[in-house]
């Protein structure tokens, strides 16, 4: 039984790095998922032999909910930074999900590419404009999955200190 919590939890864990990631998956809470699999069922314990504590349990589960709010805030906040509208969010959302398939760059440059075409076409701004929203767009875009990825990566880090 004690295998099969490890693999669970490992296995959320690196779902939730993914899930950072990729659209679609919510990363770094099914991460966290992998820590409370090991708090509720296992019997882990860190090198100093202490088992993880409820305060740790909190803490991590604290930083979820703040990257997820940063998550969906970051974005939004550089494409109107720079100018950008709802469409240039939108574009970049449905330019990244045409993206996958030619992971990660498709992602990468179907969220630029997006945010560009859905600012020109739709928003009706000049190229130079729409160029402006789709950078800001980008970056919110990288910003927001870079802090999406650490988080994640820090929670499988826990999940592994916690199984050794």
């Amino acid at each position: 039984m004690e295998t099969l919590i490890i693999i669970l939890a490992i296995l959320a864990g690196v779902i939730g790095i993914a899930g950072s990631i990729l659209p679609g998956l919510p990363g770094v809470p099914f991460s966290w998922l992998g820590m409370l699999i090991l708090y509720i069922w296992g019997n882990g314990t860190n090198a100093a032999g202490d088992p993880m504590s409820t305060k740790t349990l909190v803490i991590w589960g604290v930083v979820v909910v703040v990257v997820s709010v940063i998550d969906y805030l970051v974005p939004m906040y550089f494409t109107k930074m720079t100018g950008g509208s709802k469409y240039a969010e939108r574009g970049a959302l449905i330019g990244l999900v045409a993206g996958i398939i030619l992971t990660p760059i498709g992602m990468i440059a179907g969220s630029f590419l997006g945010a560009f075409l859905a600012e020109l076409f739709y928003a009706k701004k000049d190229p130079m404009e729409s160029l402006k929203a789709a950078i800001g767009s980008f970056i919110g875009f990288i910003a927001g999955t870079g802090i999406k990825t650490i988080a994640a990566v820090l929670i499988m880090w826990q999940i592994v200190v916690y199984i050794v």
